[in-house]
């Protein structure tokens, strides 16, 4: 099953971008990397992916650095990008498509 979104590419980003903004440790994290990670999350791979990380044990560490509360208040069993687009009630672009809906940790799209 698949659930295509009715909401415009640059309104989720825009929501990503303010629930992110949220949890910035700083300045430069609340207008700079909120607003690259957003858009990067728009993409169609796994967030650490598209983003040039090697592992998801990287991603981690740079969302600690970045959104320290946030990464502390991230279930270990969601995904990053699973975890973001969840806590602002939305289905990430590349889940609406995925084929592994089933095993996916705490799929949205399949709940």
């Amino acid at each position: 099953m698949s659930i295509k979104s009715e909401i415009p590419l640059d309104i989720l980003e825009y929501k990503v971008i303010k629930f992110l903004q949220q949890y910035a440790n700083n300045e430069n994290t609340r207008d700079v990397v909120s607003v690259h990670l957003a858009k990067i999350s728009l993409m169609e791979n796994h967030l650490y992916q598209d983003l040039g990380f090697s592992s998801r044990v990287e991603m981690g560490r740079f969302m600690k650095e970045h959104f320290p509360i946030l990464a502390q208040n991230k279930p270990d069993d969601k995904l990053w990008k699973k975890y973001i687009y969840d806590s602002i009630n939305e289905v990430a672009p590349a889940c609406e498509e995925c084929k592994d809906q089933i095993n996916c940790f705490r799929c949205k799209v399949s709940e």
